[in-house]
């Protein structure tokens, strides 16, 4: 992956020398002749191994042909060889002119760490522990081919396309202010700052990537994530290089010392850990914090390390001995982050007290208290010269400040959502953030307007509906929008607003013009889908509206809402036909799953999942109970028909997936073996395999008639939300909490 300049001779020479050669040429013509012989004697044994296309009926030619053309070729060889042997003998230089061709090839950086070497932990091919942690979950990351387009990019076994890139944590840039890495809940995207244009995914975490950092010679990338682990990437081609494991728990902050020989990682378990990078070993462990540290940061004279943590203190360690030397306590809150300016003169920290302080760090007395902001200060970042501050914030503002007079110089409202991250480019031009709204934006400091936008990444992924004909699939979340996507091209066709509040479900019209969603503003949307525009917003709920399901004749919509009712819409007027009442905790179910009501494929019933541990069968054309379905020990997250409407299957908070004879209410089937919460399930369009979408972010596919696991698809970094099959069953489709959507071919089961 070439997202950093190509290394220079001195690297490259430094990399022959890790990888064994040395740096230096054997001078010793035995050894070119023997190493010429046994090239020769290879390219025998290969010819030996060429089966002809039809035997030879007489004594072949072919063997003494070559006999003796490789007799030439070897006393040829040799002879040049001896002959210019003195070429390579002299000291090696850029400037020299010479009849030789010299190809420098791009090495990959090899760390010599602890561990057996691997001959496929190469560009390519997967790192000796597949960048996984030793847990389940994605491959670490492959050769990207740049003519694909990213929805391909770093996809899971069985899985075809994947739409969304995930929410975004935090963003770093490379020392030469050419790209951006950005921390993702499925892996780090690295972006061109010129172009906006992804250039490689790396994949390998097994849950959220939390926090990203360049070392400072821009050799190696640094990643912290959930599954406790930091791992390390060769910057030139992003390679997987090792995974560092000593955390117990998530990592939120990893930095790297000014010479890039250490990297400090900051854990929810209350520790720092100092790592040399060369020996992937930690060096040391700085205890003192009580709880999470949010944020750490090296001072730029490499003496010192800031801690802040959420026991709202921040700690000041020196490096050498690991001595803590000031616990600074002035804030009120937690400690969200710390970052030094660059003259290690002064240290700058957010908190969720709202306030920015300044800390001469000398002494740990509070220079400035920079106030201003309304919500939780998440971020702060000095320029590359010292003399700006900026902050961002739960306020949905980023504030620049004058650092040698602390007044306020100007605000930029840029969000309607928090402010999670900023951070200076290197070459001081550019500040770039991360929020809430999904979006990365990238600003003109001198100007402080907008530069770039860099779209697409998605928080979780709550539902998703298939169109009718299979070309396009929707999906909804809580980044407050509903998504439109092309199936065959993986493309984004739309983006359809809801004014600010998160779409809990979403589905098609059975003649597929029409899209309704359900949100937390206890509002139904009823979208055309060519255009985008609303039609229709349909109220009446007393809690968000969580769940909807179009009749098969496209006349009636169900929705399902927080406040334990069920409600029965005329399509075309928009008009309230029925409410259906009767489940005692409906709300329960369907927060966790939007797949929790489902009309039978004649649309003469309506089957809902609650919290109450049941599934209620009702008569659509008079609002009657018609069943009570008892049998499940936990909440009831999803219920589906079958397609010719004799089953109804249902999974519950236990990980059980009951199978229902619709006609009797009786249980066939009780799938076991899953020890999360199933979200979703359902059929497949020949009524014989059973998708369901687990908390543990697997897909699992079951047998219909016998009630065995088929196959299991892994892939999510987080929980599954929902899952659908296509309308031909080519297809199935899962929305995470790990903001995208995984488009799977149906494995062949036996």
């Amino acid at each position: 992956m070439p997202y950093v300049h190509s290394p220079s001779a001195i690297h490259c020479a430094s990399d022959i020398q890790k990888l064994g050669i040395n740096g230096q040429l054997h001078n010793d013509s035995l050894s070119i002749r023997n190493g010429i012989i046994q090239l020769t004697e290879n390219f025998m044994k290969e010819i030996l191994h060429i089966k002809s296309a039809a035997p030879f009926s007489s004594k072949p030619l072919l063997p003494w042909v070559i006999g003796t053309s490789t007799a030439i070729l070897i006393v040829l060889m040799l002879g040049l060889g001896i002959r210019n042997l003195t070429l390579f003998q002299h000291p090696y230089s850029l400037d020299a002119q010479t009849g030789v061709t010299v190809e420098l090839v791009d090495v990959p950086i090899v760390l010599k760490l602890e561990g057996k070497s691997n001959v496929r932990d190469q560009l390519g091919g997967r790192s000796s522990d597949n960048g996984k942690g030793g847990e389940s979950g994605q491959e670490s990351n492959q050769v990207v081919d740049n003519k694909t387009h990213f929805t391909q990019w770093s996809l899971p076994k069985d899985a075809i396309m994947r739409f969304g890139k995930g929410g975004a944590a935090g963003a770093a840039y490379s020392p030469d202010s050419t790209r951006l890495a950005v921390a993702s809940s499925i892996g780090i995207w690295i972006y061109d700052v010129q172009t906006g244009e992804p250039r490689e995914l790396l994949t390998g975490h097994t849950a959220d990537v939390n926090s990203v950092s360049f070392s400072p010679d821009g050799l190696i990338l640094a990643s912290g994530s959930e599954d406790k682990t930091v791992c390390l990437w060769n910057a030139n081609t992003g390679r997987h290089l090792h995974t560092l494991r000593s955390h117990t728990a998530g990592i939120n902050s990893v930095s790297f010392s000014p010479d890039s020989q250490l990297i400090a990682s900051g854990s929810k378990d209350a520790t720092i850990c100092l790592w040399n990078v060369n020996t992937g070993e930690v060096h040391r462990t700085l205890e003192g914090h009580t709880v999470w540290i949010n944020s750490v940061s090296f001072s730029p004279d490499g003496q010192l390390l800031a801690s802040g943590s959420d026991d709202d203190t921040i700690r000041l360690w020196n490096v050498s001995t690991g001595e803590s030397l000031h616990t600074l306590n002035e804030h009120a809150a937690d400690i969200n982050s710390v970052s030094f300016s660059p003259d290690s003169q002064l240290l700058a920290s957010g908190s969720e007290d709202k306030t920015v302080r300044l800390w001469d760090v000398r002494t740990g007395e509070v220079h400035y208290t920079l106030e201003g902001h309304t919500a939780d200060v998440c971020s702060v970042s000095f320029s590359p010269d010292g003399r700006l501050l900026a902050s961002g914030s739960d306020d949905n503002t980023i504030r620049l400040w004058v650092v040698r007079s602390g007044e306020l110089l100007q605000t930029l409202n840029v969000h309607i959502y928090e402010v999670c991250s900023v951070s200076f480019s290197p070459d001081g031009q550019l500040l770039a953030n991360g929020s809430g709204d999904t979006t990365i934006r990238l600003w003109n400091v001198k100007t402080g307007a907008l530069h770039r936008a860099i779209e697409g990444h998605t928080n979780w992924v709550f539902n998703i509906s298939f169109s009718p004909d299979g070309q396009h699939l929707a999906s909804g979340g809580d980044d407050n929008m509903i998504h439109l996507w092309d199936i065959s091209t993986g493309r984004h066709l739309r983006a359809l607003s809801t004014d600010g509040a998160d779409v809990f479900s979403v589905a098609f019209s059975p003649d597929g013009k029409l899209l309704a969603s359900g949100s937390r503003d206890d509002k139904i949307r009823l979208w055309d889908v060519s255009t985008g525009m609303l039609l229709h917003t349909l109220e009446g709920a007393e809690d968000w509206d969580l769940s909807v399901s179009f009749s098969p004749d496209g006349k009636l919509l169900a929705t399902g809402s927080g406040d334990d009712t069920i409600r029965l819409w005329d399509v075309r007027s928009g008009a309230l036909h029925r409410t259906l009442l009767g489940h005692e905790d409906l709300a329960m179910s369907i927060a966790i799953s939007a797949d929790g009501i489902s009309f039978s494929p004649d649309g003469k019933l309506l089957a809902s999942s609650s919290g109450d541990d049941t599934i209620r069968l009702w008569d659509v054309s008079t609002g009657v109970i018609l069943h009570t379905l008892s049998g499940h020990t936990d909440d009831v997250n999803s219920v589906s028909f079958s397609p010719d409407g004799k089953l109804l299957a249902s999974g519950d908070d236990d990980g059980a997936i009951h199978l229902w004879d619709v006609s009797t209410g009786e249980t066939l089937h009780t799938l076991s073996g899953q020890w999360a919460w199933v979200h979703s399930v359902s059929f497949s369009p020949d009524g014989q395999v059973l998708a369901s979408g687990v908390s543990d972010g697997t897909v699992r596919l079951w047998n219909v008639k016998s009630g065995a696991l088929l196959h299991t698809l892994n892939g999510h970094t987080d929980g599954v939300f929902s899952v659908a099959f296509g309308p031909e069953g080519k297809f199935i489709a899962s929305g995470s909490r790990d903001g995208t959507v995984l488009l799977w071919n149906v494995p062949v089961t036996k």
